[in-house]
Formats: structure tokens, sequence, C-alpha cells
């Protein structure tokens, strides 16, 4: 009698594939709500046997489902496009979902998809519980899961047998399925699995499928965004390619496909005929025509923008083709009067929103890198591993090795600025309010970016900022924190460079307390005058260094207050994503006694540390 696999020991996990029922009775177009089947009794074979889900109330657990569980794109926990409303088992011992669809565009998109017959194919991701062996025929085994829990329903691009929309789902080689898993002690089987994958060792059976397995997993993450990797997951089924080659080929596609973008279209003219001070005015003033009317082309604009990234707006939103587009200096536009072209009749703006807004953070200096106009969730390939270089003998042969890659993966978060603007000021139509305004709000929503990359805390709905990234390197100074020491400096450069990542935009990032500090810090004892803070542009050791009061000052450790940090690394490996436009919200009664309005400015904005391995801290540094 074969023991049972670790694939079906408590613990382990599991996906089914069925075809979505293309009936059109299963859709409510109203309702947004489809009824699908997403689990039968059907045998799956399997390299160690066929698996048969027990599809009876006394053996699923529904719970997890019927508590609002997600509907997923690709089993991809970030890509929620709808929530499990009800679950049943039928007769036909089939389980069923009714599966309701979001409003957004991402859902509403999948939706359609599902009711023109496009996506068809729906997977079951479930944890096994407990399985048994139920007849044998052949040496091959026959196990009936009799506990098993589904957790999570989704729309899959590519299942695994596609030829009859049944099949068992590809286990990727990363999936968490624990070692030694036993069966529960009345269960009179033992686990012997290295007899079981020793004989499919030498069929050739498991390892082909197994690779399979793996380029069809693969192919599913990226499938969605770029359809193009079908065609590149099938030539790699068939001629037979490793895993890593089929890696490297879906990477060079995606990398060089055109993104998404949040443009919409604006010339150039129109561009330059933006203004920030009537878009303002017409929300401080709802009631007055004159300021509406005035408005109308910034409004039509907000409203396009909208449309083209699938969002509501309770202000205004202005179009990233304004924030990204600069002017030069030599331009002139004029308007007519009557529009509202008094307001703005000569352009001279120099720059653009998104230069106000890198150039008033010291991380653009650094070489942090910025990605604008973003749509939709982003991710960023890295690779995590190298090929290996060995010495052979005249018949030997080279251990096979190869690169290996993931994703860093980045998601809009909504951040908000806030700052007042006099009533009187938005009606002059001077360019110099213009700039002012513009370069007010870039100032206040690049410091609270930039203290979200260096600090954010991860906790959503705040971004991960690099002293937060955990794995970076690092500098301790005692158990109550200590003043830092040129051997502090020289260590945090070390820490980067011992992983390999001294490479780059390399410098330095602290607050002005601690560049104080270290100012008057002796690099070594008896030194005259020679501090550890020297001058020029690279006033550390030869790296440039910043200054920003967004590195914090107030931390505690021990009996230790008010210690800073500093940082050191290669800035070009932060990444600070930029979604779409600026949206603006004007409050015009909690200042009214001063003669102000409060203007809200939100952007929706992640950060990204590419390489945990870049960057280097030491976060108990006495500035006193």
């Amino acid at each position: 009698m074969p023991p049972i696999p670790e694939q079906l020991a408590p613990g382990a996990k599991g996906e089914r594939f069925l075809r979505i029922d293309a009936k059109r009775d299963a859709v409510d177009d109203q309702a947004r709500t489809v009824t699908l089947a997403f689990a039968s009794e059907t045998p799956v074979e399997n390299w160690w046997g066929n698996e048969i889900l027990d599809v009876q109330a006394r053996s699923m657990r529904p719970d997890r489902l019927n508590s609002g569980g997600a509907l997923l794109m690709d089993h991809n926990t970030r890509d929620q496009v709808g929530v499990i409303e009800s679950v049943q088992i039928g007769q036909d011992k089939v389980a069923r979902a009714v599966v309701r669809f979001g409003k957004s565009a991402r859902a509403s998109e999948v939706f359609q998809d599902v009711v023109d017959g496009i996506r068809q194919n729906v997977s079951v991701g479930y944890l096994i519980h407990e399985a048994r062996l139920e007849s044998e025929s052949d040496g091959v085994g026959t196990y009936r899961v009799t506990d098993w829990e589904p957790y999570e329903i989704s729309l899959v691009s590519v299942p695994a047998d596609a030829s009859v929309g049944v099949g068992r789902s590809a286990h990727p080689a990363s999936r968490n399925i624990p070692e030694n898993r036993m069966p529960p002690e009345n269960n009179s089987t033992t686990i012997d699995t290295t007899q079981i994958q020793a004989d499919a060792q030498r069929t050739g059976v498991a390892t082909e499928r197994q690779r399979i397995a793996d380029i069809t997993a693969g192919a599913d993450q990226l499938i969605g965004r770029y359809p193009g990797v079908r065609e590149i997951a099938s030539e790699a089924i068939r001629s037979g390619w490793t895993m890593d080659a089929f890696r490297s080929k879906a990477l060079e596609h995606v990398t060089s496909q055109p993104q998404p973008t949040a443009d919409i279209g604006m010339s150039r003219q129109d561009i330059q005929q933006y203004s920030f001070i009537r878009a303002l005015n017409a929300l401080a003033n709802p009631q007055d025509r004159q300021a509406q009317e005035y408005a109308a082309f910034e409004m039509e604009a907000s409203n396009a923008a909208a449309a083209k990234q699938g969002r509501g707006v309770r202000g205004l939103l202005v179009p990233i083709d304004v924030l990204k587009h600069g002017l030069r200096a030599d331009n002139v536009v004029k308007g007519t009067a009557a529009q509202g072209g008094n307001l703005v009749a000569t352009n001279l703006l120099t720059a653009n929103f998104i230069d106000l807004l890198r150039n008033s953070m010291v991380l653009n200096r650094l070489g942090a890198q910025f990605l604008t106009g973003l749509v939709g969730d982003i991710a960023i390939p890295r690779q995590t591993g190298g090929a290996s270089f060995f010495w052979v003998g005249e018949s030997g042969s080279a251990t096979q090795s190869g690169q290996t890659f993931d994703q860093v993966p980045m998601s809009p978060k909504s951040g908000m600025a806030r700052t007042q603007i006099s009533r009187k000021m938005l009606l002059q139509s001077s360019l110099d309010v213009e700039s002012f305004v513009r370069n007010d709000l870039a100032r206040t929503v690049g410091l609270g970016i930039q203290l979200a990359a260096i600090n954010g805390s991860g906790v959503a709905p705040n971004p991960l900022g690099i002293l937060n990234v955990a794995g970076i390197g690092s500098q301790v100074g005692g158990a109550n924190g200590a003043a830092p020491t040129w051997a502090n400096i020289v260590g945090l450069e070390t820490a980067v460079a011992v992983a390999n990542a001294d490479v780059g935009t390399l410098g330095y990032l602290t607050n002005a307390a601690m560049r104080g500090k270290l100012k008057t810090t002796q690099k070594f004892a008896g030194a005259n005058g020679d501090g550890i803070w020297g001058d020029g542009n690279t006033p550390l050791n030869g790296y440039q260094a910043a200054v920003t009061n967004a590195v914090p000052s107030n931390g505690t450790k021990g009996t230790g207050t008010n210690l800073s940090s500093i940082i050191f690394g290669n800035f070009a490996d932060l990444i600070v994503g930029m979604w779409g436009g600026l949206e603006l919200q004007v409050d015009p009664f909690s200042q009214g006694d001063t003669g102000s309005v409060v203007v809200r400015a939100f952007q929706d904005v992640d950060v990204a540390v590419r390489h945990k391995e870049s960057f280097a801290a030491m976060t108990d540094a006495v500035t006193l």
C-alpha cells in the first residue's frame, strides 16, 4: 500500500481549476454577481497519485469563504476584484459560490470579461486538514481529502489543464509546504517521501511536471498585465526551457513593454493655459458663477483625468500632464479675457510641478528615483541571485546554477498635505502668485513624501521607509545610545560594501542636529580641528551628504532620549512612485475669520527599497 504523500499531509496547500458556467442565468448584471462552481469530486492525477476532494458538508469547511472571502485574480492577494457572498454544496457534489464584483475600474473590467465569456477559468485555494487512501490500482494510489478548507477563489488566466478546464494547478517551488508533516495518529499509513520521489525521478515524470508547473505559475503572475507572456510560456513548455530561461525571456518582454499612463493627452498650449489659481478660486467659491466660468477648462481637465484613472474626486484633480510637463521661460500665452485669460495672460513659469516637488526634497539630490504618472499596481523586477563560476576537471561537469529574480511590489497609498491661502491671493492675476501657490503645494507635498520615504512605518496606509526596512545594515551605539564616532561612519560604509551593494549614487543622510554634532566631533583622539563632517560637496569621508529634519531626532533607547539617525547607502535603490494627478480640495469655512481658505492636496504615493543591502543606518546616535 503506497504511503500518503506529504502533499496531502495536514497543512499542505492545494488549488483546483474549473470553468465558469457560461449560461446567462449565472450572471446578474444589476447586482454584479456571478454564480460559479469552484470544486468537484473529479479525480486529479498527480505524479504521486490521484487526489479527490470530498465535496460534502461534513468535509468542506466554508466559514472562511462565507465570512467575506476574497475573489482574487491569479491568486494575487494584492489584486482583489470582488467578495464571496455565499457558498453551497449541491446534490451533484459540486461546490458553488455567489461572488460579487467591485466597482473599481479593475473589477469592472474583469466582470465584463466574465460576462463576455473571455475569463472562464476559476481556481480555489485550499488547506488540507486530513486525507486517506481510498483505493490502489497498478501501484497508483487514489487519495480522498476528507477535511479541507477553501480560503480564496481566483479567476486565472492559464489553468493547468486547459483542454478540459479541470485539473491540478501548478505548485510553485517557492510554495511554503511544511516538511515532514505527518497525518493524524489514527492513520495507519506512514510517510516515506524519499522512495516516492526517487521512483518519480527515475521515470523523469516528476521533473518534467514540476518544470511545466513552475513555468505555468510564473506566467499566471504576469499574464493579467502582460498578455504576451502567454506565448512565451507556451514556447518554454514546448521547447523544454528551464525555469531560469523562461524567467529571463519573460522579464525581457515585460521591461520592454510600454507602461500604462495617466496622461489625458493635453496639448502644450492646454498645459500652458492651466492655472492652479483659477482652479482653487473656483473650489473656494462654488456659488460664484464667474469663478466657475473662469475655471471651466480646469474642471473639464479634472473630469477627464478622473475618468482616465477610473476614480471619484471630491474636489478637483490636476492632470498628470500639467504636473510633469515643464514650460520654457520664453513661452508667452495670451487668452481670451472673458474666459479668464486675464488671470494668466503671460506664462513665464520655468519649472513643472513634479520638478518643484522633487527639488523640495534632499532625496532628489541624493539620487532617489521618481516614477510619476503611474496607473495601477506595479512590480519592479529585482535580481536576487546570480550564476556561479566553477572549475571542472577534464571529464567533470559544473554544478548547474543560474540567475534568480523576484519583484518589488508598489501600490498607491493616499497622502494629504495642508496649507492656507488668503482669499485675496486667489483673486490675483500675478504670475508670481501662481508660482508661489505651485511652489507652496509642491513643498508641502514633497516634505510629506520625503518623511515617509525615510521613516514610514509600513503600517497601512503608510509607505515603508528606509529606516524600517528589515535587513538593512546597521551600526549600534550602545545600550542607551552613544555619540557617533569615526568608526561608526566607516562601519556604515562597510556594512553596505560587504553586501556588494556599494555601487550607484552613494551618500549620507541625517538631520541638522547630527550635522552639528559631527562638525564638532574629531575623527581621532588628539586630532587638531579635523571634524568628522568636513567641507565641500562631499563632507563625509568623500561621500555626498544631505540634511533634512525628516530624519528622526527623537529616538529612545534604554535611558537615552532624543537620539538621531544616520543613513548611508545607494539612494538610486530608493524608489518613489506617484500615481495619477494631484487632487485639490478647498475648505473655505474653518479659517473664515482670518480671510483664508484651507487647501488640502491629496497624492497617491508609494515607496520601495529595491535592495535592502543598499542601505545601512545608525539609529541611536546621541547629539548632545
